[in-house]
């Protein structure tokens, strides 16, 4: 196949439900990793066009959802700094911190703005040598290439009111830690085609060896959430255990090694904690030490901040797929896209935005 509208033809994906259906013997718990692919999974209808013994559960594989409140509350302070011109991706906006959110800050007449690429804030930075340009750089592996190349950039010519706010975090700790629960129900998981575009499928080896379940790299249009979750069930009922690869033609065993290159030059691996997670190890990436004069926290030294979460909101629950977002209490209540209580309810990647959006509160319907 070579055009998008082939991978949704919605005569492939019968087939291939109809093969999965006839492949399938007995009950298997699936976590999707990337929230691009819970959206497709929800909109497209799979959470209700596959056999009753799959069950789909949803991953913390949202950046914006996953950035600590303590991080959110500090861009906020950063943000309404007279000398600060802030820049994000749009997603970052309506994400809540402990009283207000960006957009708020903007209303309140700092200057926040939405930008494309992290490099559009270098040339913002040579356009206003009077102000402090301040990016967000929150993301998995997908964004990092460019998010370094941008600090690389900034060091290389030497724009010095340029700094990052660094929220970076990687995919296989977050694997790790959750099989590792002493309450883990996941048997298998479909990993993020654009993160393994970047790194390739080599981390991710280690860890199906360990633990002994099938990770399958898996797109994002319903031909490809197909193949990767039949590919999956194979695996299941065959006793298999191995790193399967279902999006062939943009992701390889190696990755992109000029990429991840770049991400080794000028990050280093840290500690860091997921919001409604908690800490994992090595789960994130800061600047490296010949960076740091671009890092944000500590150019505007906005120090340790204690937060606390809204006690209606369970996020943390469904980030660690050990809820439905229909299942929380506040869903669709005291917490919507105009009062959100956590940022699943906002991002654009976000399990609970992609439930309130395609109504699955207990309706049915079929898309494909």
């Amino acid at each position: 196949m070579k055009y998008l509208t082939e991978y949704r033809d919605a005569g492939k994906v019968r087939l291939l439900l109809d093969e999965i259906a006839g492949t399938v013997t007995r009950p298997w718990v699936l976590m999707e990793i990337c929230g691009g692919q819970t959206h497709s999974i929800i909109r497209h209808g799979f959470d209700q066009l596959l056999p009753p013994e799959i069950e789909l559960v949803h991953g913390p594989g949202c950046p914006v959802c996953v950035t600590p409140l303590e991080l959110i509350d500090k861009a906020l302070l950063i943000a309404a700094r007279p000398e600060v011109i802030f820049t994000s991706f749009g997603d970052m906006l309506r994400v809540p911190g402990s009283e207000k959110d960006l957009f708020r800050v903007k209303s309140e007449g700092g200057d926040v703005r939405v930008v494309y690429s992290p490099l559009d804030c270098l040339a913002l930075a040579k356009e206003n040598p009077d102000k402090q340009v301040v990016f967000f750089g929150v993301g998995f592996e997908t964004t990092a290439p460019a998010n370094a190349m941008a600090v690389m950039q900034a060091w290389q010519l030497g724009i010095d009111n340029f700094s990052m706010l660094v929220s970076h975090v990687r995919v296989p700790p977050a694997i790790r830690a959750l099989l590792s629960s002493p309450d883990n129900r996941i048997q298998a998981f479909l990993a993020a085609g654009h993160v393994c575009t970047v790194m390739g499928t080599w981390e991710y080896e280690p860890l199906s060896e360990e633990f002994g379940v099938p990770i399958v790299v898996t797109g994002f249009e319903p031909v490809d959430l197909a193949r990767g979750i039949l590919r999956t069930i194979r695996q299941l009922e065959t006793g298999s255990a191995k790193v399967g690869n279902a999006y062939e033609r943009l992701v390889t065993q190696p990755g992109n090694l000029p990429a991840q290159q770049v991400i080794d030059t000028v990050f280093e691996t840290c500690d860091r904690k997921w919001r409604g997670v908690g800490l994992i190890p090595d789960s994130g990436w800061r600047l490296r030490p010949k960076y740091v004069a671009h890092d944000a926290e500590i150019r505007f030294d906005v120090g340790e901040i204690t937060v606390s979460e809204s006690p209606l909101c369970q996020a943390g629950l469904v980030l660690q797929g050990r809820l439905k977002p229909n299942e929380c209490p506040a869903f669709g209540k005291e917490c919507t896209p105009r009062t959100p209580l956590g940022a699943p309810m906002v991002s654009s990647e976000g399990a609970c935005a992609a439930y309130y959006q395609f109504g699955r509160t207990g309706q049915h319907s079929q898309d494909v």
